[in-house]
């Protein structure tokens, strides 16, 4: 028997090649991700345990900062003195390092990464164990000096000699690059700009005595432990954060952490499109190999083969498949990871990919999956294998699956389908947004689920439908490729599962981020009043300097500013939340339109005052004049008055959850040290905005990290951002279709085999060989659009479920795209016609005489 299989499986290696790149698709993305997140990880540990101090001391910091505020904490400088007096201490230095300051060069020309990574201002301060070197020039002295890192100055063209000016909070300045210093270790994307000690302290910082962390070296035989519990001894462990060189590290790789998960979840996604499409590939393929060979199996089992040795020789023609397919997979995987790896280059994070870091649990996750994946999707097809009576088999029995009733599908799915629409029913009256996408996800499950076990019961007559037009267009022709669709409706069911799924996704998104992008258009249409909002291009905080330059501008008639802050409430019913607050100028109303429960701006803005969303309030026992306990950044405590509640669509109103702002002077006494994050212009009487938005840009002419946006630019920033998730879409879409081509080829191409015979009397009897190729393309256009039929119309019903969810978070529009669904059967008709040409070319080559005789 085994050599028997080995046999089969090196006769059908040609049928079962689109089946293995499945396989290696799947097996590529998952064994990529974790080769590349293993090699960043491995990587960033290494740099950041080599560049961490032995002890730490930065500023107390109880709030993360959802929303970067612009503020920098700072602790007093000649702390370091008091350290350095620490039995134990061999060292210690207060160091400056100014996070998102902006660097332009002398054409006005942001010198900062394009990745988004951040540009950072330090003090020069070199130890062997800072990150850079200098490698030419001289180390800055005085207040117009400074040093930049050597990608920086290549990917902007700086030279040593060049003038920059530098955007900071305290406000804008020039500098001469008088060095270039270069990474020692792995750079991690962001641009560096060194300045000396003073310089860094009041131009960067704008705190002459002030620091952002004190770094300590131990003496010899003292350990970072031992020595942070004397640091902390002398400090005051609850006034300062302390960490050991191996807490840090930990602390920076989690903050990356972030980054490379997303990158890290993103492609197994596409791994997990590739797994779920690729099963319908499978066994697709092996049941019809083995509807083929029911001959052959009928003479094994007449020669003495039992059922469970015709089972386990096709299993073991699968894992040979999975085996195959996962080995090439793993290659792929690693190519793709160090593809990843030089496009991180490319965005200035240099990995090298001699260090590429192939784990033990990567071979072996990529073995389980392919294997595992293979073996099955093909366990169902080897039970029917060896269901088959060796009588029935010699006697030349029709081709299993065809005329088998689907009774037991019919059950089964329209038990699971009630279970998915039940849940997808709760999903859209839920008024809970948790419990409301928790139903959702369930529903999608089943209903996608249920479609593919019942999908054979629709081909019929959907098929019906969609080709019903095939005979008055293409005549007997069309008839032919008709009837063949409908021939084995499994088999047409499982190769149109495998486009179903990726359009399916498609549909259920589209209509999500076009109801996403209709809602954001009426809440901006209702709330925004200002003529133009001025924000930094990523969303930071800008310098105080420019808020001055833009009220000085010709025909500015007002200016509202907006800062954001961490804060964390304690409710009335216990709760202690941690969110966002928003400050805002007096003037508020008369650049947005907000919606008031009770109370009104006045009253939220008031000092001591606060406002909040009414259902936020609802939830946790708040209302007006309810006295709040407010925690701010550096553990600053206030107690609010709430002075109103808001009524927005959006739950969140305008600041993060709970809606909660207040008034600027409120988060000044509070929160001090936060920059502008937008500014909200209008022109004054008289004054266009034409000339207006020519004004603002003029004066911002200096300040590129600044951009002027009126109503339609605001509405247009929110599409594109939206449309981040839908390229993510398209590109699983891209991966699906991919693999849905191979299926339908695969399919095509063992119809042609098994109808060989068939396909020679039709030749014989007068088609042509051009009407030949035509009947199989449109075979393949009608199977295409039927899995293009079923997957948007599912993806139809799971965008509606996906708008309710949104709805409950105030984004209320429906917006069905059906352009997008239009083209999308437009182009699943096209794929049909792709995937069959190399079918109905072999087809049509064919010898009439030898397909006649074939058996």
């Amino acid at each position: 028997m085994l050599k028997a299989t080995l046999r089969s499986f090196l006769a059908h290696k040609g049928r079962l090649l689109l089946s293995a790149l499945a396989v290696l698709l799947s097996v590529a993305f998952v064994a990529g991700s974790l080769i590349f997140s293993d090699t960043v990880g491995r990587t960033f540990d290494r740099l950041f345990a080599s560049t961490a101090a032995d002890v730490t001391v930065s500023p107390k910091e109880n709030l993360d900062e959802a929303i970067p505020s612009g503020a920098t904490s700072t602790l007093p400088a000649d702390l370091a003195e008091r350290v350095a007096r620490v039995d134990g201490v061999a060292a210690a230095r207060a160091e400056v390092e100014v996070q998102n300051i902006t660097v332009v060069d002398e054409r006005n020309e942001p010198v900062s990464p394009t990745t988004g990574a951040p540009t950072l201002g330090n003090d020069w301060n070199p130890t062997d164990r800072s990150p850079v070197e200098l490698t030419s020039g001289h180390a800055p002295r005085g207040p117009t000096e400074a040093l930049i890192d050597s990608e920086t100055a290549e990917r902007a063209n700086v030279r040593v000699g060049d003038t920059l000016t530098v955007i900071a909070t305290p406000g804008s300045f020039k500098v001469e690059v008088v060095g270039i210093v270069t990474f020692t270790t792995t750079n991690p994307g962001a641009a560096l700009l060194y300045m000396d000690t003073p310089t860094a302290r009041t131009k960067l910082l704008g705190v002459p005595d002030g620091a952002t962390s004190i770094t300590v070296d131990a003496a010899p035989g003292v350990s970072d432990e031992t020595l942070k519990e004397r640091v902390a001894d002398t400090l005051g462990g609850e006034r300062y954060d302390l960490r050991t060189a191996g807490e840090q590290a930990q602390s920076d790789v989690e903050q990356l952490g972030g980054f490379l998960d997303v990158i890290k979840w993103v492609m197994l996604g596409f791994a997990g499109i590739a797994v779920l499409v690729g099963v319908f590939l499978i066994v697709n393929t092996f049941s019809m190999l083995i509807a083929q060979r029911t001959r052959e199996l009928g003479l094994l089992r007449a020669l003495g083969a039992d059922r469970r040795q015709v089972r386990r020789s096709v299993l073991t023609e699968a894992l040979l498949l999975g085996l195959v397919g996962s080995t090439l997979g793993l290659a792929a995987g690693i190519g793709l990871a160090a593809g990843l790896i030089g496009l991180m280059g490319v965005l200035g994070m240099n990995i090298k990919s001699t260090e590429m870091v192939i784990g033990w649990a990567t071979p072996v996750t990529a073995y389980a999956v392919g294997v595992g994946v293979t073996f099955v999707a093909a366990y169902l097809p080897a039970r029917r294998a060896a269901a088959v009576s060796p009588m029935a088999a010699l006697a030349d029995a029709e081709v299993a699956g065809v005329g088998r009733p689907l009774k037991v599908r019919a059950v089964v799915g329209t038990v699971v389908a009630a279970a998915g629409v039940a849940a997808l029913v709760g999903c859209a009256v839920s008024s809970e947004t948790a419990s409301a996408a928790s139903l959702l996800g369930v529903g999608v499950v089943l209903t996608l689920v249920a479609t593919v076990i019942a999908g054979p019961l629709l081909v019929r007559p959907v098929i019906r439908v969609l080709g019903g037009w095939f005979p008055a267009l293409f005549g007997s022709i069309g008839r032919m490729s008709q009837r063949n669709a409908l021939r084995n409706p499994r088999r047409t069911g499982a190769t149109a599962a495998a486009l179903m799924v990726g359009l399916a996704l498609v549909g259920g998104m589209s209509v999500a981020s076009a109801s996403m992008t209709k809602s954001f258009d009426e809440q901006i249409d209702r709330t925004l009043g200002a003529d133009f909002v001025l924000q930094n291009a990523n969303f930071l905080p800008f310098p105080r300097e420019v808020t001055e330059r833009v009220r000085d501008t010709e025909g500015v008639g007002l200016v509202v500013r907006s800062r954001f802050a961490p804060i964390a409430l304690t409710l009335p019913d216990s709760d202690r939340v941690e969110t966002t607050a928003a400050g805002y100028d007096p003037r508020l109303d008369e650049v947005a339109n907000i919606t008031y429960a009770q109370g009104g701006s006045a009253a939220a803005l008031a000092p001591g005052r606060m406002a909040m969303d009414l259902d936020f309030a609802r939830e946790h026992g708040v209302r007006v004049g309810s006295a709040i306990p407010v925690e701010f950044q550096g553990g600053r405590r206030a107690e609010l008055t709430v002075g109103a509640l808001t009524d927005q669509e959006s739950s969140d109103g305008f600041g993060m959850q709970g809606g909660v702002y207040f008034g600027l002077a409120t988060l000044e006494r509070y929160a001090p040290g936060a920059q502008d994050s937008a500014l909200y212009v209008n022109g004054a009487p008289g004054t266009g905005a034409d000339d207006l938005r020519a004004g603002l840009e003029g004066t911002l002419e200096t300040y590129p990290q600044v951009q002027v946006r009126d109503l339609a630019d605001y509405k247009q920033l929110v599409h594109e951002q939206i449309a981040v998730l839908l390229y993510l879409v398209y590109a699983l879409l891209g991966l699906a279709i991919v693999i849905a081509v191979l299926g339908v080829v695969n399919t095509l191409a063992l119809s042609v085999v098994e109808r060989t015979r068939e396909i020679g009397l039709l030749r014989a009897i007068g088609l042509a060989r051009r009407q030949l190729r035509r009947m199989i393309r449109l075979e393949s256009v009608v199977i295409a659009v039927f899995g293009a039929v079923l997957g948007l119309a599912l993806g139809l019903v799971w965008g509606l479920c996906t708008q309710q969810v949104l709805a409950l978070e105030g984004m209320t529009a429906l917006a069905v795209p059906w352009g997008t669904i239009v083209a999308v059967v437009l182009g699943s008709a096209v794929v049909g016609v792709v995937a069959a040409l190399l079918p109905a070319l072999r087809a049509s080559r064919m010898n009439v005489l030898a397909a006649i005789a074939h058996e």
